[in-house]
């Protein structure tokens, strides 16, 4: 019977051996956000980091990557090749806040940034338990003792702002794109950005982390609870919350239409400038990867929404 269940397993994940810590690729290097010792909430891992590739389901006919148990937040910078916009954009991978799909809503997507002259920052932030969790029994948002993803995404914009004449990003054109959990970051980051989540430690901490735009795409954590219409009282919406581009298809199994909706209203509400976009078709996690759904497009309309609100040149 064990023997069944572990074939069972391993038709759906493959865990790979040799990559305990994910490392990026084509030279580039991981970057502590935190000094040494100095992680705020930080607890004792109680597994090492690892990395599973996902074969079901597949995306786009791929199998996708994601990260588990990290204790030791980092972030990657992706530099554009040619042109260079100035523009920066922190990504959130997606994954419950129990994982990262590293590369279907990380990796990928910088290197699409990149190509349009973004400098992509992709954040590897702290998981599991590290922002709200669905919990089955009661029906309801559970929030972590310790907001430790909002930490880390203060933090990394705060650096970025800090160390912008060296890594050639204009200070007042950072903005964050999220992925379902990543997608409610967006919402975190762009709320509560008067007061750091965490105690200052240098100076980067003293740079505004409010980021200057922001992209959700399947939001996730937007809903009170699964029965109640009720935006998620822990993002405020207010006039100063920045302009936010949203896509979502109407037939994703995991984080519901709702969702955006409530995160749209939220917005206009408080008279924010904000775009939406939704599909018939699309599901959960698409991420950039080309498909013959036409919600594949979304891009392109962001694209032409940064020139909208004057983060790229038309």
């Amino acid at each position: 019977m064990k023997l069944f269940i572990l074939f069972i397993l391993s038709l759906f994940v493959y865990v790979s051996a040799n990559a305990q810590v994910w490392q990026p690729s084509y030279g580039l290097t991981q970057i502590p956000i935190w000094p040494e010792g100095k992680i705020p909430d930080g607890l004792p891992a109680p597994k090492k980091e690892y990395v599973t590739t996902i074969t079901h389901p597949l995306i786009a006919g791929k199998p996708f990557i994601e990260v588990w148990d990290v204790t030791q937040p980092t972030m990657t910078i992706y530099s554009p090749k040619t042109k260079n916009t100035g523009a920066a954009i922190v990504v959130f991978p997606g994954g419950g806040f129990h994982a990262l799909a590293i590369d279907l809503e990380g990796t990928e997507i910088c290197h699409w940034l990149t190509s349009q002259g973004i400098t992509c920052v992709l954040l590897k932030y702290r998981v599991p338990n590290s922002g709200p969790n669905w919990n089955r029994d009661c029906k309801c948002q559970v929030i972590p003792k310790a907001p430790t993803a909002l930490e880390d995404a203060q933090r990394t914009i705060g650096l970025l702002r800090f160390n912008a004449l060296k890594w050639h990003i204009n200070p007042h054109k950072i903005g964050v794109m999220g992925f379902s959990a990543g997608g409610f970051m967006v919402a975190d980051t762009s709320t509560h950005y008067k007061t750091r989540a965490y105690a200052p430690i240098d100076a980067a901490d003293k740079e505004s982390c409010r980021p200057d735009f922001a992209v959700a795409l399947y939001p996730g954590h937007m809903l009170l609870d699964d029965e109640k219409f009720i935006l998620n009282p822990d993002v405020p919406f207010t006039k100063e919350t920045p302009p936010t581009f949203i896509v979502q298809a109407e037939d994703d199994p995991q984080d519901s239409i709702d969702n955006s909706i409530l995160y749209y209203t939220g917005l206009k509400n408080a008279k924010v400038p904000v775009e939406m976009h939704l599909y018939a078709q699309g599901g959960h996690g698409f991420g950039v990867r080309k498909t013959d759904s036409a919600i594949t497009e979304w891009p392109w309309l962001m694209e032409r929404w940064l020139k909208t609100i004057g983060i790229i040149e038309k």
